[in-house]
């Protein structure tokens, strides 16, 4: 199981864009966090060259692995 970018060949560094929603309550002047939601991958990128990278033809175990490492899942 192995992340390749097909640019150039990087095997170590990626970056993965992502979003999280926060719903936040002020109560007594103190903000508490009501709610959030797991991240949301919406890019994969090769953190040498930019490209980007299709998670969905990437092998599932991979895939899963990713997305469990950064609480998405």
């Amino acid at each position: 199981m192995a992340l390749i970018c097909p640019n150039c060949g990087n095997t170590r560094d990626f970056v993965v864009k992502t979003a999280q929603m926060h719903v936040l309550r002020v109560k007594d002047d103190r903000i508490e966090v009501a709610e959030e939601t797991r991240p949301s991958v919406f890019e994969l990128l090769c953190d040498s060259c930019e490209t980007e990278i299709a998670l969905d033809q990437c092998e599932a175990a991979l895939r899963r692995e990713l997305l469990l490492t950064i609480g998405a899942s």
